[in-house]
């Protein structure tokens, strides 16, 4: 099977110092490229300089993750594609069990156990060890609720079937990849993962989490928690509901999220933060104003009713005040 490792780099020289020394030594089984987003720093001849093995894609702008990743993937043969973040430290024999499982079950898309760089034994936000979403698309993972996640106790070892993989190491087979059309160009950055991973499990792909290898990610390195990560996480939230809700619970299932969404705001706006109520308010005017072209996006398939993974983790986490992922699954 022929591996491909892809980064996406966009002004990343300091993540790239860091990081690329280890994915290099720890990688021998892979072909390692990084697309560059049209950086200004010295990131491109940094790696030309000193890593002649790594391939080197130049984009002529900063086209975001999704549009990015469309673009330079394009260039790139492989059976199987790792997008990784430029700030994911990978460990010794990472892509082993990854490669393993591709090579021997009928695994689509999947992730490893994502920790956190800076606290080791706990799993890191963005994917922990593995992803689901509520009836309402609010994502979640098994080891992250919301903020909160849980110290590593060897509590999900297992591999096991997920609704999504994270973005910061997201395997996935390169036909998988065509078939499904890559990333939605609309999202720009955020949740595109998800949208990606719901599009695939309604045509009947697996997802999984592998629990044989894991990688250590830094996080927030591209737009840390802000207002404008704000209205891309809510934006793009209902965006990809839009697209692959069932039909007779497309409406109903908005409505509903809608309201949370304003509960939220209402939340912002008590904390201090009238950027993020605005952002939310802006957020859904994007929704109302491209309803018609999002609609367009849902195509032939059926879309799957048995999507979430709970009905509302924002009452259990919120009101049952149940925050791990072992107390409702």
């Amino acid at each position: 099977m022929k591996v491909a490792v892809v980064i996406l780099n966009w002004n990343g020289i300091a993540l790239l110092e860091k990081y690329i020394p280890t994915l290099v030594q720890f990688s021998p089984q892979a072909e390692l490229y990084v697309i560059d987003n049209a950086s200004t720093d010295a990131s491109v001849s940094f790696l030309e300089e000193n890593y002649p093995r790594i391939h080197t894609l130049r984009l002529t702008e900063n086209f975001g993750f999704a549009k990015g990743y469309n673009e330079g993937l394009k260039h790139i043969e492989a059976d199987l594609y790792c997008l990784l973040n430029n700030d994911v430290k990978v460990t010794n024999n990472w892509l082993t069990p990854m490669i393993h499982a591709f090579e021997t079950t009928e695994v689509a898309i999947a992730q490893p156990h994502i920790l956190d760089l800076n606290k080791p034994n706990q799993f890191e936000y963005a994917g922990a060890a593995g992803g689901y979403i509520d009836q309402y698309g609010f994502p979640f993972c098994r080891g992250r609720i919301f903020t909160v996640c849980e110290q590593n106790t060897n509590q999900y070892t297992s591999t096991e079937d997920c609704f999504w993989a994270s973005g910061a190491c997201f395997f996935i087979r390169s036909n998988t990849w065509e078939a499904l059309g890559g990333f939605d160009e609309d999202f720009f950055m955020h949740q595109e993962e998800i949208d990606l991973c719901w599009r695939a499990f309604n045509q009947g792909y697996v997802c999984q989490s592998i629990g044989a290898s894991h990688v250590y990610h830094l996080g927030g390195g591209s737009l840390r928690l802000s207002p404008q990560k704000t209205y891309y996480n809510h934006r793009n939230s209902i965006l990809m509901m839009i697209k692959n809700l069932p039909k007779n619970r497309l409406f109903p299932i908005l409505f509903l999220r809608l309201i949370l969404d304003g509960l939220a705001g209402i939340h912002y706006l008590l904390k201090g933060s009238p950027s993020s109520f605005l952002k939310v308010i802006k957020a859904h005017f994007y929704n109302y104003l491209h309803l018609m072209k999002t609609l367009k996006k849902r195509g032939i398939h059926r879309k799957k009713t048995n999507y979430y993974a709970l009905k509302s983790i924002v009452w259990t986490f919120f009101v049952l005040r149940k925050s791990k992922f072992s107390d409702f699954k």
